[in-house]
């Protein structure tokens, strides 16, 4: 008998493997090709390579993935036991004594590699990822020859220096170089180039132009001076940020980053927002399994007939929907009043405890609506 449940069970999990892969990876597939559609300008009009735009899209994956987990399990939890239950599956291994709880061990096995899978994206790879993303970015702002200079048109950096170049070639050289600067306002300067290039040193970036000149008027002594250079050097370092001065956000920081902070200004002034993050990032996995137990329960429980299913299935769709709204409205709160920590848990562990307790009482329920059934109704006549 007990080798006969294993089996069942076993062929319920071979049964969900197939699609929870299938959700997993089309939903996934879907939020990753939104996400990756906010980069397509740095290709087209930025001149960005294919290889630079596959790493920064691939980076935000473990992000997705850590929403995406706990949403595919409840599909195909509820797609496959659902079908079970129509095809009078779960009828026939009723009947063989399996009972709520040896009908959802699979389902529930399933849940708990996805939380420990979730834990793991959650405190090591989303922060390593978000991290490395973040230091794309930056680097690629400080990389202004790709990012701010386009070709054929008037380039505006900052506010106070516009750059024009006719023609960018593959190595990274510029053509016809025209730059306004007017950093200082009472003496601005114009430069025209024949050719340049963007090039990086410890000092930050420069725009090093060779064979042209530079004006500068002198508004207060309304004097025009012109320089002939060979070669000349324009600073740009104030207009990027320094990797070392970057300030690493919640997002980017490992568990124990986020719950003991450093002591700069910045992380004192967020250190309950990262807090919160950190609590955040410790209840999000248990998602996995709250919305497993509601679709269990609602597939599981209550009378199995066709019209109540259908309406079992919109409410399990529509309380993993309020569950997790609720749980991002919670993320803010505690970063703001931090003794309501404690709901980001409760709000997850209560969900489950009703679930599970439905599951539980169900079977009960409906032995003793079967045995109300059963009774032999009698009709009392005049005495």
């Amino acid at each position: 008998m007990v080798h006969g449940v294993r089996r069942l069970q076993k062929y319920i999990l071979r049964q969900l493997a197939g699609p929870f892969v299938f959700f997993l990876l089309s939903l996934t597939g879907v939020i990753w090709l939104t996400q990756s559609l906010r980069f397509v300008d740095l290709i087209i009009n930025k001149g960005l390579s294919a290889s630079y735009f596959s790493q920064l899209t691939l980076l935000i994956l473990p992000s997705v993935l850590t929403i995406i987990l706990p949403i595919a399990l409840f599909a195909a939890v509820l797609y496959v036991y659902n079908n079970l239950d129509g095809d009078s599956e779960i009828v026939v291994m009723r009947a063989l004594g399996l009972g709520n709880l040896s009908l959802a061990r699979p389902a529930l096995l399933l849940a708990l590699a996805t939380t420990l899978a979730g834990y793991f994206l959650s405190l090591y790879i989303m922060p390593t990822g978000q991290r490395a993303f973040k230091d794309m970015k930056t680097s690629l702002r400080t990389n202004l020859s790709y990012v701010l200079l386009q070709e054929g048109t008037f380039n505006t950096i900052g506010d106070s220096l516009t750059v024009y170049i006719r023609a960018r070639q593959s190595g990274g050289e510029m053509l016809g170089i025209l730059v306004h600067d007017s950093r200082e306002k009472q003496r601005p300067v114009t430069m025209i180039a024949e050719k340049g290039a963007m090039v990086r040193t410890k000092g930050g970036p420069r725009f090093i132009m060779v064979n042209g000149n530079r004006q500068q008027i002198d508004h207060g002594a309304g004097q025009l001076s012109l320089l002939q250079f060979d070669r000349y050097a324009l600073d740009l370092s104030q207009f990027v940020q320094r990797d070392e001065d970057r300030w690493l956000e919640p997002g980017e920081r490992y568990l124990h980053e986020l719950f003991w902070p450093g002591t700069g200004a910045d992380d004192v002034a967020n250190a309950a927002r990262m807090r919160a993050e950190g609590h955040d990032r410790l209840a999000s996995p248990l998602y996995s399994l709250a919305f497993t137990l509601i679709a269990l329960a609602a597939v599981l429980s209550g009378e199995f007939n066709r019209r109540g299913r259908r309406w079992r299935i919109v409410a399990a769709v529509g309380c993993i929907t309020l569950l997790r709204a609720v749980g991002l409205g919670l993320v803010s709160l505690p970063a703001k009043v931090p003794a309501l920590i404690p709901l980001l848990y409760l709000n997850i562990v209560l969900a489950m405890a009703i679930c599970l307790y439905t599951l539980l009482n169900g079977r009960v329920w409906r032995r003793r609506r079967q045995a109300q059934q059963d009774m032999p109704q009698t009709d009392a006549g005049p005495l």
